[in-house]
């Protein structure tokens, strides 16, 4: 593992914090995860549940702490931070997601930490970041989602916007972090100095726009909502076989050719509506009109087998069972079989950091200060 012998000091919690230091400890960094008496959030997010009684856990608190080993420390009292402090010191890595200026608070921010451990990588997760009008704000996913401009862009284009069905402003900032860590981590190997990194929900989600955002800047106009159309890319969107759904994207002109060659109407590929995709997306209405009937004459399996063997991306419209059950996330070790520190037997996903050398669940998701003897005895002494 690479980061086999990281020290990671886990002082985050709910999900981007904890999914960050979730992929830390998949890629072998020893996490120690510091919970108030109270636990994390997320602790209490069921149901479901795995297992019954004082030690039941949450599918929620599950999903994102595998890898990790849970200490008690009440960071409010004079005790508990002192031995954060000192766990602070013997630590590569410290990741945090308090207001700002909570930290200081606790003797725990990142100018204090440094002076006894000048190499320390220190992740801040917020809201909005450390500097800013909304800096003070608390910020959870939905409201990042709608604040963004994610949400206006996803949805049906009548109605309000949709945010979307799994936290994704809190993956993207995991994510964003990991990256930033990693990075910042192998400066300070070379040079012996730290770096305090800002991470704002709301800047990582804004980024995440990507194409979106910058054709706003480009053209100047707000995008709308295309459904599960693309704005700039047709036909790329789901539609209805004869018996359901199944998700096309034809991401050029040749793809284009070969779809109207399975269709049996190689008139559409010359037609000069819809010869490139600027046309296609010009005569967007009239080119789906004529797809649509064509579709709902053969079942879903039909069009996906035989734009897959074309060269035509397409794929059904899964449930998440059903996807969790294919084929594809047999073959790759996505779903494996753990028992929880309470006995409790579970399946639950495994990392695709590491596709060819699948990433060993080492601890599974800890009890509340189940380790917490045990660390302290390890990185104290």
């Amino acid at each position: 593992m690479s980061l086999e012998g990281v020290r990671v000091l886990d002082l985050s919690r709910v999900l981007a914090g904890p999914y960050c230091t979730m992929l830390l400890g998949d890629l072998g960094a020893d996490v120690v995860k510091v919970e108030s008496p109270q636990g994390d959030e997320t602790r209490q997010w069921g149901p479901p549940w795995a297992g019954d009684g004082p030690d039941r856990q949450s599918a929620y608190y599950l999903s994102v702490n595998r890898n990790k080993r849970s200490i008690v420390l009440n960071l409010k009292e004079p005790d508990g931070q002192r031995i954060a402090r000192a766990l602070a010191a013997r630590a590569h890595i410290v990741v945090e997601n308090f207001k700002p200026g909570q930290t200081a608070r606790f003797g725990l921010d990142y100018d204090t930490l440094r002076a006894d451990n000048p190499a320390l990588v220190y992740a801040s997760i917020t809201g909005y970041g450390q500097t800013g009008p909304f800096a003070d704000r608390p910020g959870y996913d939905h409201v990042i989602q709608a604040m963004s401009g994610l949400m206006s862009i996803t949805g049906p284009p009548e109605g309000t916007g949709y945010k979307v069905g799994v936290a994704v402003v809190d993956v993207f900032t995991g994510l964003f972090t990991l990256s930033a860590i990693l990075d910042a981590l192998r400066d300070a190997e070379r040079t012996g100095h730290g770096r305090h990194l800002d991470l704002a929900l709301l800047d990582s989600q804004m980024s995440a726009l990507v194409n979106i955002a910058s054709s706003a800047l480009v053209s100047g106009q707000t995008p709308g909502r295309y459904g599960n159309a693309h704005a700039t890319i047709v036909p790329y969107q789901n539609f209805d076989a004869a018996d359901g759904p199944f998700a096309l994207a034809v991401g050029n002109n040749g793809q284009f050719g070969a779809l109207c060659h399975i269709l049996g109407r190689p008139d559409l590929a010359s037609d000069p509506r819809y010869v490139t995709n600027p046309a296609r997306v010009a005569h967007r209405d009239a080119l789906i009109a004529e797809l649509t009937p064509i579709f709902a004459s053969r079942p879903a399996a039909h069009w996906v087998e035989a734009c897959s063997e074309a060269g035509i991306p397409a794929g059904p419209v899964n449930t998440v069972t059903q996807a969790l059950e294919s084929e594809h996330a047999a073959a790759h070790h996505l779903v494996r079989d753990v028992t929880l520190a309470n006995g409790t037997p579970i399946r639950s996903m495994a990392s695709p950091l590491l596709p060819d050398t699948p990433a060993a669940i080492r601890y599974p998701p800890p009890l509340l200060g189940q380790h917490t003897s045990e660390v302290l005895r390890e990185w104290l002494r």
